[in-house]
């Protein structure tokens, strides 16, 4: 195989949650990595900015020209609820376009859990769609499916973070007692990067969690434990998503169409059904209260609380 730095990654979405821990991390590792940027952003030394947006493919050659490797992590969830579907369909077909006429080799998709089904959340079920069209290209598709990923910065965390700091009761959905499998975001990064290394995951779908399985009502109860706080959990059969969505936005920084597809996924339980990666990429995982704990430290280290 060539040296990495001869190797061109890019990176969608590299300004993001995922994609701007994951561009660190693939520079320690010694790739040459391209970002995939809709505006400018900062990036780290060594990092190639290039503009280009899913939604003009007109600017898709450029950033893909020369790639070995591209890692698709973008979402258009904050589009609202009656558009993200349809602009996460045009930008995966955008995508598949470009990278087929610039020879694009493989494909890493970072998408989400869920079982498939007609009574799958429109955000999950759009992820799904997403790899789909991705898996329709002359290229390779890995697809790594996570579940809740934990981490600072990111919305779900962000989002129970807020709650649990400011509503010692909460009256949520009935869905609050379904099961995740929450992973490090550390661990989802760890797991990007292997699969670039690892050649067998070319063309798999993988499964990725933590290695704790509870309830959101668990998730929430421990958060609030870490946090040195009380927690009242009052589960109501009446609560909609849209209505829940509604005082998630109220309290906390999360856009309430972001709110409305994350609420809306509680229902759907999301755990790993196959651990195939674990083989592949045996990395040690890390507890649910111990990514809480780092997330934490991050906040406290920037200025959050």
């Amino acid at each position: 195989m060539a040296d990495r730095s001869d190797r061109i990654v890019l990176v969608t979405g590299a300004s993001g949650f995922i994609g701007a821990r994951l561009v660190r991390n693939l520079l320690d590792r010694g790739y040459r990595v391209r970002c995939a940027l809709r505006r400018p952003a900062p990036l780290p030394t060594g990092a190639e900015p290039v503009m280009a947006d899913l939604l003009r493919p007109e600017t898709l050659h450029a950033a893909l020209r020369g790639v070995d490797t591209a890692y698709y992590l973008v979402h258009s969830m904050g589009a609202g609820h009656s558009r993200f579907a349809e602009q996460d369909r045009r930008a995966a077909g955008n995508f598949v376009e470009a990278a087929n006429v610039c020879g694009l080799r493989r494909a890493i998709y970072l998408g989400g859990l869920g079982e498939t089904g007609d009574n799958l959340s429109h955000h999950l079920a759009s992820r799904l769609e997403v790899a789909d069209i991705l898996r329709s290209g002359r290229f390779a598709t890995t697809f790594l499916r996570a579940a809740v990923i934990i981490g600072a910065g990111g919305a779900s965390y962000e989002m129970v973070r807020a709650l649990v700091r400011r509503l010692p009761v909460m009256i949520t959905p009935r869905w609050v007692t379904t099961r995740n499998q929450p992973i490090a975001v550390a661990d989802v990064i760890g797991y990007l990067a292997g699969c670039l290394e690892e050649e067998r995951t070319t063309g798999g779908t993988f499964d990725i969690g933590g290695p704790d399985i509870m309830t959101y009502r668990e998730m929430m109860e421990r958060f609030a434990h870490l946090m040195g706080r009380r927690l009242l959990i009052i589960p109501v059969p009446v609560l909609s998503p849209r209505l829940s969505s509604y005082w998630v936005g109220l309290v906390t920084p999360v856009q309430p169409s972001i709110a409305i597809a994350l609420i809306e996924g509680l229902k759907n339980e999301v755990i790993c059904r196959e651990n195939r990666i674990r083989e592949l990429l045996p990395i040690p995982l890390t507890p649910y209260d111990d990514a809480i704990k780092t997330a934490l430290a991050e906040n406290r280290q920037y200025g959050g609380s």
